[in-house]
């Protein structure tokens, strides 16, 4: 059914603009033929700027351009990840936010609750040890999702969006595990609470020339957040409430940021900005279960690990 509705999306996405609006920076901003800011496209996020604040920038929010150029070389090398193929890296550029997250101030991640540390500490103990089960990797590695906000965060690579919209739908596709968000726009009320998925339940409104979504309802299954270097997974689970805001700068720029808010896992709440920009490039599928060796692999080499150690 959801390829059917894409279908049908596609189609409207091909349609030609019949109007413009201008933008908070006074350009013109793109319209669908039914009146709506025209998100419509192929955008991505590649960035080196990392989610938190550097230490060494601690007391610097935004770059001069000169900083930016020159700090722009040293960031591109220090994430080259060595021990995986250079073809894979997608990196971008520094923008001149010092981080993504813009609120707290000092560009940090709260701390996490007393509760949430236990469960993280515990999880990352099992995740980086010999896995017992499918269950100490994380949901990434599993192929089910990298969560939310985690799927709309840069990475390593597949840092590509494609978005649909009718009157009363919006589509955002990700790149990284296909994963599809539909969005309602009529003003549905959410799923009942009972109802939990992993990439929660989401509702969307516009508020001037910004598309705003909020979303809940997630599976307590989706509290994770491992290997936060490249955001494998990233979400905070059964109490988070999201909300996300695109607001088009120009044909070719979305202002997109969001907020995270989830008083069981975060000592308070807190907001990432990270710019999206058009591209050409189309979305190949992602082939994540076909090619998921290294969960078998990894869990036979665990059990060998332990029958080694026995025989010791």
């Amino acid at each position: 059914m959801l390829l059917k509705n894409v279908g049908a999306l596609s189609l409207l996405f091909a349609l030609p603009v019949i109007a413009v609006a201008q933008s908070p920076r006074g350009e013109s901003v793109p319209r669908t033929p039914w009146g709506d800011p025209d998100l419509r496209g192929q955008w991505t996020n590649a960035t080196t700027t990392p989610l938190e604040r550097p230490d060494d920038l601690r007391d610097t929010a935004i770059l001069t351009e000169e900083e930016r150029a020159a700090r722009d070389p040293e960031f591109f090398d220090r994430i080259r990840f060595r021990h995986i193929y250079e073809v894979y890296m997608e990196r971008g550029g520094l923008i001149r936010q010092t981080s993504l997250i813009v609120d707290p101030p000092d560009g940090r991640l709260p701390p996490l609750t007393p509760r949430a540390q236990a469960r993280h500490d515990a999880f990352e103990a099992r995740w980086q040890g010999l896995h017992a089960s499918w269950e100490d990797t994380n949901m990434y590695e599993r192929c089910i999702t990298r969560g939310l906000p985690g799927a709309m965060i840069p990475g390593f690579y597949n840092h590509n969006y494609l978005i649909l919209q009718t009157p009363d739908h919006v589509v955002v596709q990700v790149e990284m595990i296909h994963d599809a968000r539909v969005i309602p726009l009529d003003g549905r009320p959410h799923a009942p609470s009972r109802i939990r998925q992993w990439l929660g339940d989401s509702r969307g409104r516009w508020e001037g020339d910004t598309l705003v979504v909020e979303t809940t309802n997630f599976t307590p299954k989706a509290e994770q957040r491992a290997h936060i270097l490249v955001f494998t997974a990233f979400s905070t689970g059964r109490n988070l409430h999201l909300v996300e805001r695109f607001t088009p700068i120009d044909a070719d720029t979305i202002d997109y940021r969001f907020t995270v808010t989830d008083p069981t896992v975060y000592t308070r709440p807190w907001t990432a900005a990270i710019p999206m920009r058009r591209t050409e490039s189309p979305l190949y599928e992602y082939a994540c279960h076909e090619g998921n060796y290294p969960m078998a692999l990894g869990l036979s080499g665990a059990r060998a690990e332990e029958r080694a150690r026995a025989a010791r």
